[in-house]
């Protein structure tokens, strides 16, 4: 789907949120990045609000959808409005590590249960008595970085480059390569930043270039990540290249085109629903999602990034009535019943595998949440 398209998707699916009726009994705040560097992210994100439930535990939901622009200060406003103003249940977002970890202040001080839609364990690690609000669908950061280093051990690489966004994104996917790398007697010798906004990394690129090392990964996400992979491109490089799992969506595809071809990237199940063994606990939800996805929004039009929000959703229609057992909704009490409720889930399946939280893993996915694929012919393939 080309972007103009999936941009007039994004609008229509916040007018529909918008004309729901305000006599929902219960809200929930979404703030997405639908338009900014993070859009190829938050498009996605947006069109699955249309495909969550409209009813749980016989009680209709309304889903208040805002913009943030993949802006943090307005990922900020954002999350104050939907508290103060909408008086929401639960929030569902941000689409970046930056945005939700500036959400983490506001969700404990207003006592709402936020379901972020980005991949720093950052946002529910080391767990605190403000992080116990946060909760998270995607995988982290730290089980991608590892699973980037345990293919790449395999095929005998021993030396890394790295280049990153100049955020928290970049930063706390580099840190994990700091702490493990070594356990695969992987040695980094490079490392570069660059702005989602830039548009030459060429300095960068050549400061790597000079290390000649035998994988370079880029911990960036979107569109944006395709500039370094192109200039590597371009300069000849023969090494083996790795993608943070923050690109995983058709218009990452569609820009990168040749210059991607080969690359590497850890990510979730859902993008390769169809090749998944049949016992996977993923599968069926995968499956579900890529079809109920696709049914609306066309061919090949499904990513992992949509299919974080699909689990939220589930997450919800887990959680909620159990919470209705405790408080009615639009209180404090209900709020902090659903936050608990969300703290118990255990046995959930979902489009990434199997979901059982605790009080100290707010994400509760384990190993078989991630996947290891490659760029084939602009498709992806399970390696």
């Amino acid at each position: 789907m080309k972007r103009p398209l999936l941009r007039l998707a994004a609008t229509l699916v916040l007018a529909a949120a918008a004309a729901l009726p305000a006599a929902a009994q219960i809200k929930i705040g979404v703030t997405l990045s639908a338009t900014g560097p993070a859009v190829s992210l938050g498009v996605p994100e947006n069109n699955t609000i249309a495909l969550l439930p409209q009813t749980i535990a016989g009680k209709t939901v309304q889903y208040i959808v805002l913009d943030d622009a993949s802006d943090t200060s307005t990922a900020v406003s954002n999350t104050r409005r939907l508290m103060t103003e909408n008086k929401v249940d639960a929030i569902i977002g941000s689409t970046t590590t930056p945005n939700s970890l500036a959400m983490i202040d506001l969700a404990a001080e207003g006592e709402t249960p936020v379901i972020s839609l980005a991949s720093s364990a950052r946002i529910i690690e080391p767990m605190n008595a403000k992080k116990a609000w946060m909760f998270k669908t995607p995988q982290t950061d730290t089980m991608m970085a590892l699973a980037i280093l345990e293919h790449a051990a395999s095929k005998g690489l021993k030396t890394m480059g790295y280049i990153g966004f100049s955020d928290a994104l970049g930063e706390a996917f580099y840190a994990e390569f700091e702490k493990f790398a070594d356990v695969r007697h992987i040695r980094i010798v490079a490392n570069q930043r660059y702005a989602s906004r830039d548009t030459s990394v060429t300095s960068q690129v050549l400061k790597l270039l000079a290390e000649n090392p035998d994988m370079i990964v880029i911990g960036a996400s979107g569109t944006p990540a395709v500039l370094p992979a192109r200039a590597l491109v371009e300069r000849g490089y023969k090494g083996v290249v790795y993608f943070n799992h923050g690109v995983a969506n058709p218009d990452f595809l569609r820009v990168g085109g040749k210059d991607i071809e080969g690359m590497y990237l850890p990510t979730s199940p859902v993008v390769v629903a169809a090749s998944l063994p049949a016992r996977h606990p993923a599968r069926a939800q995968a499956l579900d999602y890529v079809k109920r996805y696709e049914a609306r929004y066309g061919a090949g039009s499904a990513s992992a990034f949509g299919a974080y929000t699909w689990d939220a959703g589930l997450l919800l229609a887990a959680a909620i009535p159990v919470a209705l057992k405790q408080a009615e909704p639009g209180t404090v009490a209900f709020r902090r019943a659903l936050r608990a409720a969300l703290e118990n889930v255990h046995g959930l399946e979902d489009s990434n595998g199997e979901v059982n939280m605790s009080p100290a893993d707010h994400l509760g996915l384990d190993q078989r949440a991630r996947v290891i694929v490659k760029v084939v012919g602009g498709r992806w393939q399970l390696q």
